[in-house]
């Protein structure tokens, strides 16, 4: 990644929030590396070295700075839209693919040589694929031995680690100290409540419309699986074969708090999660940062958007839209075939007959989370004609859920937009509406678009009627690669405007 040296020096100069895990700066002198908003004097500009993210300065050989902590950086890394590989190779990578995978399997999933997978990461990131890897992990770790009371042995677990011995090394080579040492070192820091189950904060960039993204996944939260208020997501999940549950929830005290707060208090979310077990807790959370889209930049992407005059009243009255995502990929899939040529309230019943006859039991749950929803090997063969699904749906559902049960169709991130479109198309019943929205909402793709749609057509026809399918995807060819955002401005921006004069008046 090239980075603009002097353009660096200037917004650590002036401490620029926008740039803010953009870059990092590393200290040749003191062996260092800080976030540009580090509060100590800035060092000499011959003394510094600019890297991409902070796995590369790790890589060359600095440590995180005690002041700053630029490894609770908030999310949006310099590099994406760069390279197409290695944003998708960053999303698996975030997924675990490294946790117990090879850097040759992981290339294999993205179509490409190992020797061109290392040469596009060292060329976009300064850092290897194992680097990026290994530094996800130390700073997951990093964060619960901070922020938990949970024993060192479970971290270690948690974040991924293979053996403590492991574990040890890499906090050791990172932080300069031993994980016993950096919890005597924070032991008075206040800690989040953990009550019942663990907390853990969800950095992000904001602003962040929190109530506007509860509202839409509140009209499409499937019963049984997902509860949502106008404070509060919570769902179950299964990870492992264990069942859990999950609660997110906006820190309110650290938006809206006047008082001056230093670069590593971050405005985030709070996550409680229970599960029976621990070792999958940062796949966990990388899952509920999907769900909630807190990798994204909103200042870049309404930078972008603002240009086009139809989506910029919308832009200004609703900043900080995410295009909310998905715990898992199947789940949304279904979700998006039970929608088709119906209503969101009329999805929203079949998914609840669907999870009441096939989804997998919670006990002992008063609290309207009364299933997990059903894995792809249970509706592979299955019967769905008692739940009131047209025949042709049905039958689509079934294929889809065979072909993720077989392996031959991957919902991740592994393939570009259009070879996961086309995929999904091949599946008889699946059209270019139901691929994009799968693309956008479950797989993270920024540029997937629904042209067909009616509600983003009607939004844009003023009151003429609705636009053409072409000439929509003529117009959205000026928001690309943030098409899906444009796609979440155009569904929300309406009712939210409403919502916003009720509530002021």
């Amino acid at each position: 990644m090239e980075l603009d040296a002097a353009r660096c020096y200037q917004a650590i100069l002036s401490r620029d929030r926008r740039f803010d895990g953009k870059f990092f700066t590393g200290v040749v002198t003191t062996g260092i590396y800080c976030r540009p908003v580090c509060p100590v004097v800035p060092p000499k500009f011959k003394n510094m070295r600019f890297y991409a993210c902070a796995a590369a300065a790790e890589a060359a050989g600095f440590r995180p700075c005690k002041r700053c902590r630029p490894e609770t950086a908030p999310g949006t890394p310099a590099w994406v839209g760069t390279s197409a590989v290695v944003s998708r190779a960053l999303r698996l990578i975030a997924e675990g693919a490294l946790d117990e995978g090879s850097v040759d399997a992981l290339a294999g999933r993205l179509g490409v040589g190992e020797r061109q997978l290392r040469r596009l990461f060292a060329q976009h990131l300064g850092a290897s694929p194992v680097d990026v890897a290994r530094a996800r992990r130390v700073h997951f770790a990093r964060a619960l031995i901070d922020d938990t009371t949970l024993p060192i042995t479970t971290v270690a677990l948690s974040a991924g680690f293979a053996s403590i011995r492991q574990f040890n090394h890499a906090i050791r080579a990172t932080f300069g100290q031993s994980p016993t040492a950096l919890r005597r070192r924070h032991a008075r820091r206040e800690r989040a409540d953990q009550g019942a189950g663990i907390v853990v904060k969800l950095p992000y960039r904001p602003p962040l419309a929190w109530a506007a993204m509860l509202r839409f996944l509140a009209l499409r939260a499937i019963p049984g699986v997902e509860v949502v208020d106008q404070h509060t997501y919570r769902r179950t999940i299964e990870i492992n074969g264990a069942p859990g549950l999950i609660e997110v929830q906006s820190d309110t005290d650290s938006e809206s708090s006047s008082r001056p707060k230093g670069p590593h208090h971050a405005a985030h979310l709070l996550m409680r999660v229970e599960l029976p077990r621990c070792e999958s807790l940062i796949d966990v959370v990388e899952r509920v940062r999907r769900i909630f889209d807190l990798g994204a930049d909103p200042q870049r992407i309404a930078e972008h958007l603002s240009l086009s005059p139809q989506l910029r009243p919308t832009l200004d009255a609703l900043p900080g839209l995410r295009v909310p995502g998905a715990w898992d990929a199947f789940e949304l899939a279904v979700r998006a075939i039970l929608g088709q040529q119906v209503t969101v309230q009329g999805a929203t019943t079949l998914a609840g007959r669907l999870v009441r006859a096939f989804g997998i039991p919670v006990e002992n749950r008063s609290d309207g989370l009364t299933h997990v929803f059903p894995r792809a090997e249970k509706l592979a063969d299955a019967d769905l004609a008692p739940i009131g699904l047209p025949r042709v749906r049905a039958a689509t559902i079934r294929a889809l859920a065979a072909a993720v049960a077989s392996g031959a169709l991957a919902l991740d991130a592994s393939q570009g937009l259009d070879d996961v479109a086309a995929r999904l198309c091949a599946i008889p019943g699946m059209g270019p509406w139901t691929a994009h929205y799968i693309a956008m909402r479950a797989l993270g793709e920024p540029d997937a678009f629904p042209a067909s749609d009616l509600g983003l057509r009607r939004a844009l026809g003023n009151g003429a009627g609705p636009l053409s399918e072409p000439e929509l995807s003529r117009l959205a060819e000026t928001w690309r690669p943030w098409r899906a955002y444009a796609a979440m401005y155009l569904w929300v921006g309406e009712s939210e405007i409403s919502h916003a004069l009720e509530e002021a008046s």
